[in-house]
């Protein structure tokens, strides 16, 4: 079996099993964000922080809730850092530098996970489990919430309640995020991956030689990575080490886990609004960009010209050979188009134009279909551009799922738009121009290195603020200038669109809902799918070609 086949028989039973798990899991979603019961465990969690579950919020509460809450995590996580090296479970590691210990506090916060150590070599279990891994939990969560809180700004009229963040938050990690995890670490520890908490131990090489291992809660903490479109591996090489990843099957079903949530959210949206069939079509238009990202990146990395690729088949240097090319653009164009950011293969060692799909990827938004919670956002403030779009082309005031689309909504829609081009442009504009942020790469003789150098440092805006976390690795992040700009990049590209989604969703559910007529754009059409995809491409192509032609496009043409 040739590799490009065995690549399009993955992607295709990859496809198969998405669909199986489509509709249950979407179906079971809008039943736990609908529910008005709480389970006792639940209760149990609101009396101890204060809540009380059952209160309606307007988008300010709401608002609040998300920030302080996200607020303290960061708290505690950086703390828990700085004192690492008197905690039990240290496995003798140091505590983590200030500005390292901010820049990792962000990452996981806002669901980035970028990692500017490694892991192995830097965390301890403590800080590990009661960490990071409980941060890949809440920070899912609470993208899942405001999502919800969106949506339900499209179901509810002249109430501007949004449904309580606290309940939300709680509900989705215990009835969502932890039941799927706990199956997903069984399949993993069943498949080979490491689950324990045993020291520092010295293993032979093959070649001669030694080199020091650690075990650790990974497969654990393996599943709500790729499940929470998280991404933070445990070990520095992620999920091209074998403790975390361990056949091409485990491979497989990683992938799964970081698409199965994002894609099915659109059949809660569906549910929730009352129409399934605007569900189908926000699908339509995620699954259309993400397979033809795939097809694009396979055949970038199959076809790519030169002796040595040919002779080895295609572009293999960085790749594991476990899984080979299809499997790692599989995997590859997954991440990055949604915010996990986990990797299987050198994403710097892609061709330069596969490595133009993975930061283009980024660039969308990251919602085909997105993080967890932010990809369905993302979309749902695409769409709404999108029928604003079509409305100026047949002179009629633009309306989506019954709600106008006004000049508060389009004014709060362009800014969520601005905010994520504005930091990646700008910040990786202020590192061309300043010596010590040059100095970071680590290419800076190797041929092309002048526009590849460029990518290394878009790619690092590019992710941090877009909340991925994956790199090109070819630069030396672990600095002062960018642990601080990244980390800022990773908080203000996290909830900054937030206050603009939970606005638009509060001025959406003050309204009262308008009827549809003969003039009434279809939003559950193929044609709007197409106006959607239409729309992505277009706005992201304006905002970032010229970014693109200086680094991936200028070093796939020289």
């Amino acid at each position: 079996m040739s590799p490009a086949l065995a690549g399009v028989l993955q992607l295709t039973a990859l496809t198969a099993a998405l669909a199986l798990a489509y509709r249950p899991l979407g179906d079971y979603m809008a039943a736990v964000y609908a529910s008005p019961k709480h389970l006792r465990i639940e209760k149990v969690i609101y009396r101890c922080i204060g809540a009380n579950a059952d209160a309606e919020m307007r988008w300010p509460a709401y608002l609040r809730g998300v920030l302080a809450f996200s607020a303290a995590g960061v708290l505690f996580l950086y703390l828990l850092q700085r004192v690492q090296g008197g905690l039990p479970l240290s496995l003798g590691f140091a505590s983590i530098g200030p500005d390292q210990a901010f820049n990792t506090a962000a990452s996981f916060v806002t669901n980035t996970n970028w990692q500017s150590y490694s892991g192995e070599q830097a965390m301890g279990h403590v800080v590990q489990t009661a960490g990071l891994a409980v941060q890949n939990f809440v920070s899912a969560a609470t993208g899942m919430a405001v999502a919800v809180a969106l949506v339900r700004g499209f179901a509810r009229s002249r109430t501007g309640d949004l449904g309580n963040f606290w309940a939300d938050l709680v509900r989705g990690t215990i009835r969502v995020l932890v039941p799927i995890a706990v199956l997903g670490a069984l399949v993993l520890v069943a498949c080979g991956a490491v689950q324990n908490f045993s020291g520092i131990h010295e293993v032979g090489q093959f070649m001669g030689g030694a080199q020091q291992t650690n075990g650790g809660a990974v497969a654990s903490q393996e599943a709500i990575k790729e499940l929470g479109t998280n991404g933070g591996g445990y070990f520095n090489a992620n999920s091209a080490h074998p403790f975390e990843n361990p056949s091409a099957f485990t491979n497989l079903f990683e992938i799964f886990l970081i698409l199965v949530i994002p894609f099915a959210l659109t059949r809660t949206f569906g549910k929730l609004v009352g129409n399934v069939k605007q569900g189908y079509a926000i699908l339509a238009t995620m699954g259309v960009i993400w397979l033809g990202f795939t097809a694009l990146m396979m055949w970038t990395e199959f076809a790519h010209g030169g002796p040595a690729l040919q002779a080895a088949g295609a572009a293999m240097e960085g790749k594991e050979t476990r899984f080979g090319v299809g499997a790692s653009s599989i995997f590859s164009v997954a991440t990055t188009l949604t915010s996990t950011g986990a990797v299987d293969a050198f994403h710097s060692s892609f061709t330069a134009f596969g490595g133009g799909i993975q930061l283009l990827g980024m660039m969308l938004g990251e919602l085909a279909p997105g993080g967890v919670g932010s990809g369905l956002y993302g979309m749902l403030v695409m769409a709404i551009i999108a029928v604003f779009i079509a409305g100026l082309m047949v002179g009629r005031t633009p309306e989506y799922l019954g709600k106008k689309i006004g000049t508060r909504e389009i004014k709060l829609a362009a800014c969520y738009l601005l905010i994520t081009p504005t930091l990646v442009l700008g910040f990786a504009a202020a590192s061309m121009v300043l010596p010590d942020a040059l100095g970071s790469m680590l290419n800076t003789k190797a041929l092309g290195a002048g526009s590849h150098g460029f990518s290394e440092v878009l790619y690092a805006y590019t992710s941090g603020a877009n909340n991925n976390g994956s790199a090109f690795a070819g630069l030396n992040a672990n600095t002062p200038w960018y642990n601080t700009t990244i980390g800022l990049a990773m908080l203000l590209g996290r909830f900054l669109p937030m206050v603009f989604v939970l606005a638009l969703a509060g001025s959406l559910a003050q309204q009262q809902p308008v009827p549809q007529t003969a003039g009434t754009l279809r939003t559950e059409k193929p044609l709007f799918a197409g106006l959607l995809v239409g729309t992505i491409l277009i706005i992201t192509g304006l905002t970032y070609f010229p970014a693109l032609a200086l680094g991936p496009l200028a070093e796939g043409l020289s």
